[in-house]
């Protein structure tokens, strides 16, 4: 039995009839841009996350690269990053002139270790950007009442977390303001590119939806240098209709990730995602850990179940960072992370009989 790690066939088939209908629609109104849907999806965006504002763009790092732009960070300052997450946090504040300022990721969460934030703060430091990575939300009280104590701005990236939830909060609905990817494989996904950026902060949406537009808010009222970066109206129709299923999908993962857990949860050198109590965990990403991560690995790609890895290197020990000269031991569950972290087949339509293989191969892996 082939076990693709993600299908999304499996997830667009059943909305063909209304995927149809939205392109169609497009198709026959002929806004690609601009178009009334762009604005009926940040505005049901927006009230599903409980927050004042949404923009739509062209990417999640468009989105954090305005954002941040638009605080006014730039050369010598810092910005806060989890040391394991995709690129995007850290090239962003690279490609401003600032410096990422890489903090070792909690061992049972996998996001940014709030105990050590503090100590990497100097009279630099302009931003935190904690990421919910996998889904699984980063633990915001105490991230904002850090940055509170600092004067510092806090920019979720919630790119892997729509609608994980603490404390009853969304991710996205905590920091001074938050970004989204829609790329096509996230638990909301478009059929293209597209991102979002919210905040309850009037003045700063304006800014950010200037810069989105090329320093305008109307076509030739250029007020400073901007960029292009908009949602197109295809993908928003997209994303507006997918916006109605986005409960049941976020449910499916979590049932997925308790039969994992149920299975396999008490196999001797097998660590699973921890999860529940305040945190809702959405399970973009079911990630299990293992000092055998790369011959399990090849053992399940030999049962043809797909894996993959998430991420082969911690921030800090890629190329591009590499010449700030970190060891492995400064970040120690990052470097854990990125050497033995395994992602298993997870997503919304994924048939049980696949499901039992996997667990079927993971238990005949460690017997």
């Amino acid at each position: 039995m082939r076990v693709p790690y993600l299908d999304l066939k499996a997830i667009h088939e059943p909305l063909e009839e209304e995927l149809h209908r939205c392109f169609f629609e497009v198709m026959d109104e002929s806004y690609f841009l601009h178009g009334r849907e762009v604005t009926e999806f940040e505005r049901a965006f927006s009230e599903k996350l409980d927050v004042e504002y949404c923009l739509g763009t062209a990417n999640c790092t468009d989105s954090l690269f305005i954002v941040l732009k638009m605080l006014g960070i730039g050369d010598g300052d810092e910005v806060i990053v989890p040391a394991m997450t995709w690129i995007t946090d850290a090239e962003v504040v690279s490609n401003l002139g600032a410096s990422p300022v890489f903090v070792d990721i909690d061992p049972i969460t996998y996001t940014i270790d709030t105990s050590k934030i503090e100590a990497v703060i100097t009279s630099k430091t302009k931003a935190i950007v904690p990421v919910h990575l996998y889904g699984q939300m980063a633990d915001m009280t105490a991230i904002c009442e850090i940055a509170e104590r600092h004067g510092i701005k806090v920019i979720e990236d919630c790119a892997q977390a729509h609608f994980a939830s603490q404390n009853g909060k969304f991710a996205g609905s905590f920091g001074d303001a938050a970004v989204f990817s829609f790329y096509p494989t996230k638990n909301l996904g478009a059929l293209g590119d597209a991102g979002a950026i919210v905040t309850n902060d009037k003045s700063l949406c304006e800014a950010c939806r200037k810069m989105a537009n090329h320093g305008a808010l109307d076509k030739h009222s250029h007020e400073f240098p901007g960029m292009n970066s908009r949602m197109d109206t295809l993908q928003a129709a997209v994303l507006l209709l997918k916006l109605d299923y986005i409960d049941q999908w976020n449910e499916e993962r979590r049932k997925l990730a308790t039969a994992y857990t149920q299975a396999v949860g008490g196999i001797n050198g097998l660590i699973l995602p921890q999860f529940g109590g305040e945190n809702q965990h959405v399970f973009h990403i079911f990630n299990i850990l293992t000092s055998k991560r790369d011959e399990l690995k090849h053992f399940l790609s030999e049962a043809e179940i797909q894996t993959q890895i998430h991420y082969p290197k911690a921030l800090p020990f890629t190329q591009a960072y590499q010449h700030l000269g970190f060891q492995s031991g400064d970040f120690p569950e990052a470097f854990r992370l990125q050497n033995e972290g395994l992602s298993l087949p997870i997503y919304p339509g994924m048939e049980g009989e696949m499901q039992e293989f996997v667990i079927e191969k993971v238990k005949e892996f460690f017997s």
